[in-house]
């Protein structure tokens, strides 16, 4: 017996080392809390706006935890304080708020609060024309590249120019960009940044027409640096009676009016022109 009382009271220090180990990691656990900020928030330095999806969580307080859509006027209702301003604000700060709110109202000493973005739609752009999916699109973060936005949008639809105009969310100012440019350069720094509010369009790609004695009569899209040669070899070339000679095109002005114009093969052709290749006498 006396054996077996020394051999506990041996063990008795180990266990109280490690009862006293345990409990100077939960008090440095709790320095920890007590030192740091009222917030542990998600890392993303982006305000919230009107429709973000978002989750606040109260440490040690579960029944708090809140999932909630900003609403129009940029609030949230949470539980305890009610509706509380978030629109404009980080996460960072949006969870300092709410601790604030939680600590004045006297419902917690010091709470720890933090704020995670579940949805990002607050920072949109619009991609309009044509395009496989027109629509507004939600960017991740504060800004992407253009070419990104076009692939979200399902890229550019025969038909669609290659040159799409991009519209400042901000001063309203309009660039054209050549997509197919930016491949060729393969220039990071050439694919623009698309911010919230912008809008990129896709418009129409310019065409011109060919009618009169040619084998494929119609529209077609206008290349670039095009002459009216290569305009009537696309058109399958002049039918046994069409001639070169007293070739014509209908031309709209800048002024509205419409202009006929004698060209030679040579001459180039620009957007909406109107070819007509007249019947030779012979």
């Amino acid at each position: 017996m006396r054996q077996k009382l020394i051999k506990s009271s041996e063990l008795a220090p180990a266990r109280a080392g490690r009862v006293l180990s345990g409990l100077v990691a939960a008090l440095a656990s709790a320095a920890l809390l007590v030192l740091s900020p009222h917030v542990r928030a998600a890392e993303s330095n982006e305000a919230l706006g009107a429709g973000d999806m978002i989750r606040v969580t109260v440490f040690q307080n579960p029944d708090l935890t809140t999932e909630a859509r900003i609403s129009e006027k940029g609030s949230i209702l949470f539980p305890l304080i009610g509706e509380i301003p978030l629109g404009g604000k980080t996460p960072v700060d949006a969870a300092k708020g709410i601790a604030t709110r939680l600590k004045s109202g006297d419902f917690m000493k010091n709470p720890q609060v933090s704020v995670n973005v579940l949805q990002v739609r607050s920072r949109q752009v619009s991609v309009l024309g044509l395009v496989a999916k027109p629509g507004q699109y939600a960017l991740e973060n504060s800004s992407a590249k253009l070419t990104d936005v076009l692939a979200l949008a399902g890229g550019v639809v025969p038909g669609g120019d290659e040159v799409v105009v991009l519209i400042s969310g901000r001063d309203g100012s309009k660039t054209d960009v050549d997509v197919p440019a930016l491949y060729r350069n393969g220039s990071a720094a050439a694919n623009p940044e698309i911010r919230s509010g912008d809008t990129i369009f896709v418009p129409r790609a310019p065409t011109f027409y060919i009618y009169g004695e040619v084998q494929r009569p119609g529209n077609y899209r206008l290349e670039p640096n095009i002459t009216v040669m290569h305009a009537l070899s696309l058109g399958g070339g002049l039918t046994p009676r069409g001639t070169e000679r007293g070739l014509m095109i209908n031309r709209r002005m800048p002024d509205g009016t419409l202009k006929k114009i004698d060209v030679k093969t040579g001459d180039s052709v620009r957007a909406d022109d109107v070819i007509y290749v007249k019947e030779g006498l012979f």
